[in-house]
């Protein structure tokens, strides 16, 4: 099994920047991708972004390509998310995503509040 962590969501003003991180623990040897996905209110889960664990090639989705950064630290077990000029739009539960083969599994979410 993998277990996953979320941390550094909060409120910030349009504009601003908020960096996640997500630390995964356990069989991270198995891990293929990760990626990030968020759920605003009202709305149903939507992909944010992803990266090969292994060999760092990434994808967005069209709604934050250009303002979020996806990275890993292999060495700690860690995925990124630099998010910068924040829009109210991007409020949202941000989810930590693990694909391992067969398999996916979740972390808790942090919440991202962006204020106008």
């Amino acid at each position: 099994q993998v277990q996953l962590v979320e941390s550094g969501g909060g409120l910030v003003q349009a504009g601003g920047s908020l960096r996640l991180s997500c630390v995964a623990s356990g069989r991270t040897s198995s891990i293929l991708l990760m990626n990030w996905f968020r759920q605003a209110p009202g709305k149903e889960r939507e992909f944010v972004a992803t990266i090969q664990w292994s060999g760092g090639s990434s994808n967005y989705a069209d709604s934050v390509k250009g303002r979020f950064t996806i990275s890993r630290d292999s060495a700690k077990n860690t995925l990124y998310l630099q998010m910068n000029s924040l829009k109210p739009d991007d409020t949202a539960v941000y989810y930590c995503n693990a694909r391992v083969p067969a398999y996916s599994y979740w972390g808790q979410g942090t919440q991202v509040a962006v204020s106008s």
